[in-house]
């Protein structure tokens, strides 16, 4: 096939294009991940080779010692001197970008933006970004981009997906109060979760997956209030994001509706798992994913499966846990009953399995045992904690038959 266009490359800032107003058909970007990479600092190496190769051919390229970073559009808190100013830095910058996005944009042509982050920090800079610039989703979708083997991936909650947002520029200006809307977004989330379920996508990404068709409705208003006429922000949305996808993610992997049955903590350990596994997570994050559930995580680290480590959070496992939980006896949730009783199993101690179980209530309770089966199927093949359970749910019928019966003493018949 012959091509008889040919095409231009050019160099220009972002945040100022060369380009009269509504000129191009469809505008992709694909631009810095917040504070992911400082592509800048790494071109550095490149750039000195690249100068002395080729700088004559492009002295305006090349003119400078190195690679300019003053203007980069990344969160850089040493650059720009707290994590704070970082962060405004980005968002006033990426919102420049996509406005100039916006102007150069036909009325009816679109832009897709691609953006990867695990932090919701980020992406309530992005929301703000595109909010703010006119353009709002008409679709998106989750992309697997990004391979697991990679240095930043590791021992991290890294994502496996990029985010590919189609927009288009709203033309309308109307208001909208977030109950009125919230039904509308929560179907949305729930039509596209339904897919992306289908497709294989879980753990980080599904929640990174839903803001694109949460901001398909949210994003077509140019303002959204509650009632107070306070105008909803990024953050709330996501919040509320966070809280749909948490129950139904719920409800896919307990492969029922009904949670009622399930305490808080016990609810977040299985999301923990399912989400992130052993990654260590900023707080900030594990914060917000324990609020979706209802539960506080300052409150629960240091007596729990929860622990803290500087500004990161981790969940334990049964080993994790250690001898002094077994001597304690002290079981708030069924996670504490169950990690006692995969302790125990490791010991083959049927009988005190078997106690565990009838002191509280679990050895007969479905949720009990649906929850120890939906822990195992969401850990990753060789994971220690799921050969411990794959052996405690093998064994779940005679732990019965080790039961501990009360003995009841008939009285005889004339015995005083």
């Amino acid at each position: 096939m012959k091509i008889f266009n040919s095409a231009y490359v050019g160099q220009a800032s972002a945040t100022s294009l060369p380009y009269p107003d509504n000129y191009f058909d469809a505008v992709i970007t694909d631009p810095p991940y917040y504070d992911n990479v400082n592509y800048a600092e790494l071109s550095d190496f490149f750039y000195v080779w690249l100068k002395r190769t080729i700088g004559d051919l492009y002295p305006d390229l090349f003119s400078t010692p190195m690679v300019p970073k003053t203007e980069e559009i990344v969160s850089n808190p040493i650059r720009h001197g707290s994590g704070k100013k970082a962060k405004e830095f980005f968002e006033e910058m990426i919102t420049k970008a996509f406005k100039e996005v916006y102007r150069v944009l036909k009325p009816e042509g679109i832009a897709c933006i691609v953006f990867a982050h695990k932090s919701t920090e980020a992406w309530e800079t992005i929301i703000n970004a595109l909010l703010n610039s006119g353009l709002y989703i008409t679709a998106s979708w989750p992309v697997h981009t990004e391979m697991k083997a990679r240095l930043t991936a590791k021992e991290t909650a890294s994502l496996a997906s990029s985010i590919y947002m189609v927009c288009r520029k709203r033309t309308e200006k109307s208001t909208a109060y977030f109950n009125e809307i919230k039904p509308e977004i929560e179907k949305r989330i729930k039509e596209k979760l339904e897919q992306f379920w289908n497709e294989g996508i879980g753990g980080s990404d599904f929640f990174i997956s839903a803001i694109g068709p949460a901001m398909e409705v949210f994003g077509k208003y140019e303002s959204v209030e509650k009632l107070s006429g306070e105008k909803v922000s990024a953050k709330e949305l996501l919040d509320y994001i966070r809280k749909v996808v948490s129950e139904y993610a719920l409800s896919k992997i307990l492969k029922s509706a009904q949670l009622g049955g399930i305490d808080k903590e016990t609810r977040f350990y299985l999301l923990w798992r399912w989400t992130y596994n052993s990654a260590k997570v900023h707080f900030d994050d594990a914060r917000k994913l324990a609020q979706a559930v209802g539960i506080e995580i300052t409150e629960h680290w240091g007596n729990g499966f929860i622990k803290k480590e500087k500004e990161f959070i981790l969940v334990s496992d049964a080993k994790g846990r250690g001898k002094d939980f077994l001597e304690k006896r002290e079981f708030e949730n069924m996670i504490d009953v169950l990690h006692a009783s995969l302790l125990y199993w490791e010991q083959n101690n049927k009988k005190a399995i078997s106690e565990v179980l009838s002191e509280t209530g679990n050895l007969n309770n479905n949720d009990f045992w649906q929850v120890a089966q939906a822990i195992s199927e969401v850990l990753p093949e060789g994971d220690k904690e799921k050969q411990m359970l794959q052996g405690f749910l093998y064994g779940k019928e005679s732990y019965k038959k080790a039961e501990v019966k009360p003995q009841v003493y008939q009285q005889r018949l004339f015995e005083e």
